[in-house]
């Protein structure tokens, strides 16, 4: 203990306090003696910079518990496997950064519930390098990571019916092996009526409609 803490730059005693909040695992232990590693010195510098960033030991603890119980990365990343988008390893501190003080327990079960985020070890995966970019410029124009999150479980659920009815579509009038090839032909048509639609809603309320 005594180790650990030195190498982290903090009291014996304020470990003892992060132990008795749950905010580091507790060691391993063999006969008398406990056993810390280097994931409990990461978790420590985790903490130390989610503090220097605003967050209190209380919000720290809630996000520690909301990683803790979030999908692992191997058993997310095995359910969508991505073909097209790359996914990103943040720590904690980076994903802070990403959207500073919008990093709530709530939001972070919303992203983990959605399959945006997944958990491995001491860093979190982000499925997706543009949801992850674009998530994070929307938040740095004002709107709230809640609201983004529950736009993007409404577009979610958009986006497998229009991936049934183009899959359903290629299947039925073309070869499985055409699928890879073919695929691009349906976002380009997505992205064309998503377009045409933006610009009759803003049409829409300038007309006062």
């Amino acid at each position: 203990m005594e180790e650990l803490a030195a190498k982290a730059g903090i009291t014996v005693r304020t470990l003892r306090f992060y132990r008795e909040r749950g905010l580091i695992p507790p060691p391993r232990r063999q006969g008398r003696i406990a056993w810390y590693d280097e994931r409990h010195l990461a978790r420590l510098h985790t903490i130390a910079a989610l503090l220097e960033r605003g967050h209190t030991l209380s919000g720290i603890a809630d996000l520690t518990a909301a990683f803790e119980s979030g999908r692992d990365a191997g058993e997310a990343l095995g359910l969508v496997e991505p073909t097209e988008e790359t996914p990103v390893r943040l720590t904690p501190e980076a994903l802070a950064d990403h959207f500073a003080g919008e990093v709530t327990p709530e939001n972070l079960a919303a992203a983990l519930d959605l399959g945006y985020l997944a958990v491995d070890g001491e860093e979190i995966v982000h499925i997706s390098r543009r949801l992850l970019d674009v998530s994070a410029a929307l938040v740095r124009e004002g709107i709230p990571l809640a609201a983004v999150l529950a736009a993007g479980r409404e577009v979610r659920a958009h986006a497998d019916a229009l991936a049934r009815l183009f899959v359903d579509l290629l299947h039925t009038h073309a070869s499985d092996t055409d699928l890879d090839r073919l695929r691009p032909l349906a976002k380009h048509v997505v992205e064309a009526e998503l377009s045409l639609a933006m610009d009759r809603r803003v049409a829409e309320g300038a007309d006062g409609s």
